[in-house]
């Protein structure tokens, strides 16, 4: 690395100083879909525009699925945030960027095992290859923090089939595997994006309890709720005081949409979050991570327009650190600056300790409820699947018959007309023999497709649902040993 690079970096690190208590995180849902969002191009540059006058330190999108909409965003906050990362996934991306103010050592991405299916190509899910997304940067007083960045699997709702809630809580799961394992190096754990359910759904009961993630909206705002006693409340009122990011009113494309009984009833629901938690067991003195302040934001109109910045509102999270020892940020530096001027160690850098080492390694973990209701769900969804599967297996066998029956008989078609042919005959021979040939195609095409979506996928959903299954039977036996009430006599579970 030449010394003018060294010289900048070494410039950008002096910036952030040790009075650094302070951290400021949003994620946005940006609706970015190219032909098919409305006012794309004038909503991103609006975005741009307030991001570039803001002060945040780290921003997480979603749905930029444009790489000239990243570029704009990019360039126009690059004064103040002058490292990024923009993710792929899938066949169209994951329409994944994360933005930071401080030093980046390290990336990665991790696409969930389940997205939907390839048939469903309205929904899209499949192709766009949701993931959980994440950097892990230096700060001055933290060390390590690792920083995801989701969007988790959209379709079926809070009521919708198992088949679909499965999904998003396989998502959900594989997310907060990834952030506990974070934690039990030593990191510091921030966890933003849409993930497309709502506060009081089963996938956000994972995320706290196994990953042990807190909502910085709840964390400031003990007395949100919206559980089904809670009374309606005002378009107002459920973004102010209950965090809601979608499907409100307030937003001009929410106009004539066809909501659930959850977002009519509340006027809208929360879909983003920010979460974060700090080390796990770790030492004294660590510096403690407190939230301080959530809103939502983005919720006027883009300027001189009569449309909002999005279909979705941003959630913002404001951090103060406290109890952040003046050595911590010397011994960031260095690593930070072995990681730049060595990219090999930098890439070796996610496994490495951080300067906070955890103690023992516990861990927090799923109630018996939770494991039991997830269990219910995934075997719901289980059979499902299964069912699903030699349904178009069969779909399959039938196509690949009459494809069979269609080609043998083909060559007596001129038999069923009289000879010699007149000449309005043969018109209908032909016209009959292209009409015949679009059959066997569409016939062709669809056994094709049948025996793609009902052996090659339906083995890989069978199979990623199996995974998560067992991973939870092995749960609930720990949960049930007589190991874990404090017995010497383990019991070998189920």
């Amino acid at each position: 690395m030449s010394r003018d690079d060294n010289d900048q970096h070494e410039t950008i690190l002096a910036q952030v100083t040790m009075s650094d208590t302070r951290l400021r995180v949003l994620t946005l849902n940006c609706w970015g879909l190219k032909y098919v969002a409305k006012n794309r191009v004038e909503r991103i540059a609006g975005i741009a525009d307030v991001l570039s006058a803001s002060d945040y330190d780290i921003v997480c999108l979603q749905e930029v699925w444009v790489s000239a909409d990243y570029n704009l965003i990019r360039r126009s906050v690059a004064g103040r945030l002058p490292y990024a990362k923009y993710f792929y996934s899938g066949a169209l991306g994951a329409g994944l960027a994360i933005i930071s103010r401080f030093p980046i050592i390290a990336t990665s991405v991790h696409p969930y095992s389940l997205n939907g299916s390839p048939i469903d190509v309205v929904a899209g899910d499949w192709f766009v290859g949701k993931a959980a997304a994440t950097i892990l940067v230096t700060h001055p007083k933290l060390g390590q923090l690792q920083i995801y960045n989701t969007h988790l699997f959209a379709k079926g709702g809070e009521g919708g089939p198992a088949i679909n809630q499965a999904h998003r809580l396989i998502n959900a799961w594989e997310m907060a595997k990834l952030a506990k394992q974070s934690a039990e190096l030593g990191r510091y754990v921030i966890a933003a994006g849409d993930f497309n359910t709502i506060p009081s759904s089963l996938p956000m009961s994972v995320l706290s309890e196994h990953a042990g993630l807190t909502d910085a909206w709840e964390a400031t705002h003990p007395r949100s709720s919206m559980s089904s006693n809670a009374a309606p409340v005002s378009p107002v009122d459920a973004v102010k005081v209950h965090g809601v990011t979608a499907d409100s009113p307030l937003n001009s494309y929410s106009g004539g949409k066809q909501l659930e009984s959850h977002a009519r009833r509340f006027a809208g629901k929360k879909l983003d979050y920010v979460f974060f938690r700090a080390p796990i067991n770790a030492p004294e003195g660590t510096p403690e991570l407190l939230c301080t302040e959530a809103k939502v934001v983005f919720t006027e109109e883009v300027p001189g327009k009569s449309f909002s910045f999005s279909d979705h509102f941003g959630m913002e999270a404001t951090f103060e650190i406290r109890g952040a020892k003046q050595t911590d940020f010397q011994n960031e530096v260095e690593l930070t600056r072995s990681a730049i001027s060595e990219p090999t160690l930098g890439a070796k850098s996610t496994a490495a300790p951080s300067p906070v080492q955890p103690l023992n390694s516990a861990a927090t973990s799923l109630s018996p409820t939770s494991i039991t209701a997830i269990l219910t769900t995934l075997t719901a969804a289980y059979r499902t699947s299964v069912h699903r599967a030699r349904y178009q297996l069969v779909i399959f066998t039938l196509c690949l018959f009459l494809v069979v029956v269609l080609v043998v008989l083909f060559p007596f078609l001129p038999s069923a007309f009289p000879a010699p042919l007149t000449k309005g005959w043969k018109w209908t021979y032909r016209a009959l023999s292209w009409i015949y040939g679009v059959v066997i195609v569409a016939l062709s095409w669809l056994a094709t497709t049948m025996l793609y979506v009902g052996f090659v996928y339906g083995r890989w959903e069978v199979n990623a649902l199996t995974n998560v299954i067992e991973e939870m039977e092995i749960l609930r036996s720990l949960k049930g040993s007589r190991y874990e009430s404090g017995s010497e006599d383990e019991s070998s579970g189920e």
